[in-house]
């Protein structure tokens, strides 16, 4: 089975709220997801996230602590996302490539459709305390 490693920027404001962004396209359209993106040759998996982030977001971001590393086999590959807890360096992002982006309370993590991968990410955050 294909292996794919992405890594995943979990984006919290001052209210302790989420950024859940939702595609624009590809099997899973209009399903949400953490931001981010696959890892290029060379790069950390720090530089991989701020690089997805400007070319998704148009945002810059400050990468913190990885919050959890999720494993999740999908019909034809497997993937491997390694998630970090960031935020903005500067207030304001431009959705490039989704169509859709919403600010989550913890209490309102449950009403998107999450890829399958990133519902793993939901339960992590919902016993780590922001």
């Amino acid at each position: 089975m294909k292996q794919i490693s992405v890594v995943a920027a979990v984006i919290t404001d001052e209210r302790g709220q989420v950024l859940a962004t939702q595609r624009g396209y590809g099997e899973y359209k209009d399903w949400w997801e953490f931001p981010g993106g696959k890892i290029e040759p060379g790069e950390s998996p720090e530089e991989a996230l701020r690089r997805e982030i400007r070319e998704e977001l148009d945002a810059d971001i400050v990468v913190g602590d990885l919050l959890v590393t999720v494993e999740h086999d999908y019909e034809t590959f497997h993937l491997t996302m390694r998630c970090y807890l960031c935020h903005l360096a500067h207030e304001g992002l431009t959705l490039l490539e989704h169509e859709a982006a919403s600010w989550l309370g913890r209490d309102r993590l449950g009403s998107v459709r999450w890829l399958p991968a990133d519902v793993k990410v939901v339960r992590a955050l919902l016993r780590c305390h922001l």
